[in-house]
């Protein structure tokens, strides 16, 4: 496992770190599973591991406690996130701060994630939606302040709405932002417009979230898939995502080099890119751990199949269902 410098907080984070939504709330989790997964990334040199209070109303985050005491001899980098008030995703631009995050409700979450977490500090605290629009106002600002100065949180993220990689810039200009969390892959290469290099100059953390365009570059995925109804992704690939979102899977096959599956194709694409702190790929399964873990050995792509990458950039813009 390579390590990269996770932005100005100088923490050496994992380049594959540990995507915990799958945790809590999705098919197929099962407890033993997920605990020997768990324990097999960070004997695979794993130590980023992002989680949040909504991934089950905290028991993501009770599985990650559990995990930091049987490793509490590593140091492990914890990043959960505040769900919105509103308990509305994504956000969006007529919502005001004052209805998803109040001074008192930042308060109120961060001390629920630092008890289900069993920690004194946590590492990094995220805004789980966001709106550039909210940049300017005091509240949020003065409360983030106040619980770094307690010792209650050491840095401060924002997981940026899908699709909308510059709905963050202004809120990055404040300076109290020390990392984002972006949808980036082979499809989704926007946020190198105008979010990274900005995160460049500021010395931002980034993490790149949803690798594998929610299971589309798997190349798992055919136009006859269906998920159980009880599983989110039965209302993210409707009909007319998933036709399309296989159809742009399939003409990716004809470049994977031999030897290589899609996903660690996927995977290194993404850690190609300087910018990238660390991927977080969601993995519930110990075969998904030892696949996706090796993919942080330090060797991107080849520049002439980057290129070729390039070109299969998916620009979308935010539906009803794309959430």
């Amino acid at each position: 496992m390579q390590y990269r410098k996770f932005g100005r907080t100088g923490w050496q984070v994992s380049e594959i770190g540990y995507g915990m939504w799958g945790m809590a709330g999705w098919t197929g989790s099962e407890s033993e599973e997920v605990n020997r997964a768990l324990d097999k990334s960070v004997e695979m040199g794993c130590n980023f591991f992002d989680t949040a209070w909504a991934y089950g109303d905290g028991l993501s985050e009770q599985i990650l406690n559990a995990v930091l005491k049987r490793h509490a001899g590593k140091r492990l980098y914890v990043a959960t996130k505040i769900p919105p008030k509103n308990r509305k995703w994504p956000s969006k631009r007529e919502f005001l701060l004052k209805d998803v995050f109040p001074s008192d409700y930042i308060i109120e979450y961060t001390e629920k994630s630092l008890k289900n977490l069993g920690v004194e500090t946590i590492d990094l605290q995220q805004f789980h939606v966001w709106e550039d629009g909210w940049a300017d106002e005091d509240e949020w600002q003065d409360t983030i302040i106040k619980l770094t100065q307690q010792g209650k949180v050491r840095a401060w993220g924002i997981s940026i709405n899908r699709w909308e990689p510059d709905n963050s810039l202004k809120t990055l200009h404040t300076g109290l932002i020390d990392a984002v969390q972006v949808i980036y892959n082979i499809f989704d290469q926007a946020p190198e417009d105008n979010l990274f290099p900005l995160c460049r100059k500021m010395d931002i953390g980034v993490i790149a979230r949803v690798p594998f365009d929610e299971g589309t570059l798997t190349g798992t995925l055919t136009k006859e898939t269906v998920f159980p109804g009880e599983d989110w992704r039965s209302t993210y690939f409707v009909p007319e995502n998933l036709s399309s979102s296989v159809d742009h899977a399939e003409a990716l096959r004809p470049l994977i080099p031999g030897g290589m599956t899609m996903p660690e194709m996927a995977l290194r694409f993404i850690l190609s890119n300087p910018d990238v702190s660390t991927t977080i790929p969601g993995m519930r399964k110990l075969k998904n751990v030892m696949a996706n873990m090796q993919a942080g050995d330090g060797k991107g792509l080849t520049e002439n199949l980057l290129q070729e990458l390039k070109s299969h950039r998916w620009d979308r813009e935010p539906t009803q269902w794309s959430q």
